[in-house]
């Protein structure tokens, strides 16, 4: 973050348009200083310095609302001067923001999102590599044959360190993009329960997470079969058709899509609900903002059509209990849905 960036987020906070995240961006910045000092700066000079600045910024956040407008235009030539200077002086040795997992956008504005963990556990067991992705991350991985995968959040993925007469990979948990390398000799399968998708040169994607009470396969390009253990007759899909299987009846259900991002918008970090349960919802929520949902409201048995882009988590969840006419409450990470009084 730069100068005029910070000069920036300064003006909004002295004209009383700071977001709560913006004022806690600062003080996580006064906090985090003290554990990375630099030689280029005198720490006593530097500790006296910030605490100053602390002090100030606090009596103006704790100021009354009418005494609020008066004390900030006293105080915005001094923070333009002063916290930006110093700012200036020690920005290299620490970061003023925490940055948003791999591959979803900033999507601030809301404690809980600076709160995810963007982290992957990758692991070599038995000749396999094990991928373990936790909420609020993403990883991509390139395979020795040119195939890429995109894992999303709370996912595993297993796959062996080297490919033999076939290219198996095992989708034990989440969802992925896989974009396959094309190889007629090798044929390239995805497990994922009693699902194997086989493509031979295709980009496709599965969703089957264990709480949700479908697995859906959706094709992009190309053609892939879709083989459940137990049904005989495979299904073919062709670009645009997807296949959702019902974990509990076996059934399998083929229909189409028309917009690419209702299946792999989670890749350009877009929410996406098509007639999505609660369990689906709620799977997204947690996964891309790093929190658990509760829902004490008592109805978990309906479906949600909805779209976010730029929203943040407080926009998506007024959204989505408005619709619904429930209510909300954060808690720390954990988001509590209540009926309404």
């Amino acid at each position: 973050m730069d100068i005029e960036q910070i000069r920036k987020v300064l003006e909004r906070y002295t004209q009383g348009k700071c977001s709560p995240e913006e004022i806690s961006i600062i003080e996580k910045w006064f906090d985090s200083i003290n554990r990375h000092r630099s030689a280029m700066i005198e720490d006593d000079f530097l500790a006296e310095q910030l605490e100053e600045v602390r002090m100030r910024i606090r009596e103006q956040v704790e100021l009354p609302q009418a005494e609020a407008p008066v004390r900030r235009r006293r105080l915005r030539a001094w923070l333009y001067s002063g916290v930006a200077a110093m700012i200036a002086g020690a920005v290299a040795i620490t970061l003023l923001y925490k940055p948003m997992p791999a591959g979803h956008p900033a999507n601030p504005s809301h404690p809980a999102v600076q709160s995810a963990v963007a982290k992957t556990n990758r692991v070599i067991r038995n000749g396999y590599v094990e991928i373990t992705t936790t909420k609020g991350s993403t990883e991509k991985i390139v395979l020795a044959d040119g195939s890429t995968i995109m894992v999303n959040a709370s996912s595993k993925l297993r796959y062996p360190e080297n490919f033999g007469d076939s290219r198996n990979i095992y989708l034990e948990e989440g969802e992925a993009f896989f974009k396959v390398a094309s190889d007629p000799k090798r044929p390239f399968v995805v497990h994922s329960g009693n699902i194997a998708t086989t493509a031979l040169g295709t980009s496709f994607n599965i969703r089957s997470y264990s709480r949700e009470q479908r697995i859906t396969v959706a094709l992009l390009t190309g053609k892939v079969k879709v083989d459940h253990a137990e049904t005989k007759q495979p299904v073919i899909l062709l670009p645009s058709e997807q296949v959702s299987i019902d974990r509990h009846s076996m059934a399998m259900a083929k229909s189409m899509f028309s917009k690419e991002d209702d299946i792999i918008g989670w890749k350009n970090g877009y929410i996406v609900f098509r007639d999505a349960s609660y369990n689906e919802v709620a799977t997204e929520i947690e996964n891309r903002y790093n929190v658990t949902v509760i829902n004490e409201s008592g109805d978990a048995e309906w479906t949600y059509t909805g779209f976010f882009k730029d929203e943040n988590l407080q926009e998506i969840m007024e959204t989505i209990c408005l619709t619904k006419n429930i209510s909300y409450t954060l808690k720390n990470d954990t988001i509590f849905l209540t009926r309404k009084n």
